[in-house]
């Protein structure tokens, strides 16, 4: 495990293959102990994402429901973003990307108080999520995926968007982020 600039970690999971196929430890709680700060996983979810340009997010949960989360790819391939959004961050609005895919055994960890999102890089894209926190819709948070004050570089055209996420409004000036 190693940083990933400065926000999101990354662990490469250990992958063994043989003639029948590959095996991939995709998690291991001891080994991740130190950043989950005595969390524990309290959801996993499982996303399919069908078009190529679709474009989820940017979803966080307000405290006290804030959550790490940790994404990986099981099926074709992401341009996974991270958003600091928390307050007094020296790296407030400062955003990253990474590809995630099924070939690569990439699992990121997204901070609480950052807002996560992706964009497919291929049709039937699959992320598996583990959550420290379960999902509250009453602490469900969201920014914009084309606010032009995080200027995310999206590589692709936007092909489909939720009405949801094309509603999140844009940050106004004043916005100074969220307490963790």
């Amino acid at each position: 495990m190693h940083p990933q600039r400065w926000l999101v970690f990354t662990s490469y999971g250990c992958t063994l293959g043989d003639p029948r196929g590959r095996l991939t430890r995709l998690f291991c709680e001891q080994d991740l102990r130190a950043v989950l700060n005595s969390r524990h996983i309290a959801q996993i979810n499982h996303s399919q994402t069908r078009q190529r340009g679709s474009v989820r997010g940017l979803h966080f949960q307000y405290s006290p429901h804030a959550e790490i989360k940790l994404i990986t790819c099981l099926r074709g391939a992401v341009l996974d973003v991270a958003v600091d959004i928390r307050m007094g961050s020296p790296t407030f609005l400062q955003w990253v990307g990474m590809e995630l895919n099924a070939e690569n055994s990439v699992m990121i960890l997204i901070p609480e108080g950052c807002a996560h999102g992706f964009q497919t890089l291929s049709n039937d894209a699959e992320l598996l999520y583990l959550h420290t926190a379960p999902y509250v819709p009453e602490s469900e948070g969201g920014l914009h995926f084309a606010d032009p004050r995080l200027a995310i570089t999206w590589p692709l055209p936007l092909t489909d968007i939720s009405p949801r996420d094309q509603n999140h409004a844009f940050m106004s000036a004043n916005f100074a982020g969220i307490a963790v």
